[in-house]
């Protein structure tokens, strides 16, 4: 009878912490590498050859609201995948590691499909007030994030050109 008991606080206390997981996710208590409602699009980066480099699979950022928060609060970001950020044309772009733990590689793209920019941004330390992050600035239309390293493993260089399909 105790042995029942037993099974009964534990598949109660599963399904508590599930319950708790699912409410978390869903209010946006708790980031996950890729939520399920936002756009994504799959970027392809090659070289003046036409040799493909690398293929990331981004979340797209294409609001004020998706662009301002950007991977802020993301644990982590796995290699071979990154963030998009969309604009609705070209201009001289400033991003900044806002609540960051991890090291990023930033790439700025021009309206044109080319790399203009790759800054090798560092996680700022806990609590860096908003004015006291370092400004990483380009030329461009979209702007892709990446794990920090990615650029130079997969010998992604200014200039190279990125084409981007869009995925339902």
């Amino acid at each position: 009878m105790a042995s029942w008991r037993r099974i009964w606080i534990i598949v109660g206390g599963l399904l508590i912490v599930t319950a708790a997981v699912l409410v978390g996710v869903n209010l946006g208590l708790l980031s996950t590498p890729f939520s399920d409602d936002q756009k994504r699009a799959q970027v392809t980066i090659s070289n003046e050859d036409g040799t493909t480099l690398a293929t990331v699979e981004a979340r797209v950022a294409d609001t004020p609201t998706e662009r301002y928060r950007g991977l802020s609060d993301t644990e982590r970001l796995p290699n071979g995948t990154g963030m998009l950020f969309v604009f609705d044309r070209e201009g001289e772009r400033t991003f900044v590691m806002r609540d960051m733990d991890f090291p990023l590689d930033i790439i700025f793209i021009d309206a044109d499909g080319r790399i203009t920019q790759i800054h090798h941004a560092s996680a700022p330390p806990p609590n860096t007030n908003e004015g006291e992050l370092t400004p990483y600035r380009g030329q461009a239309k979209w702007v892709l994030e990446v794990p920090r390293g990615y650029t130079e493993q997969k010998n992604i260089t200014k200039g190279d050109l990125v084409e981007i399909t869009y995925r339902e």
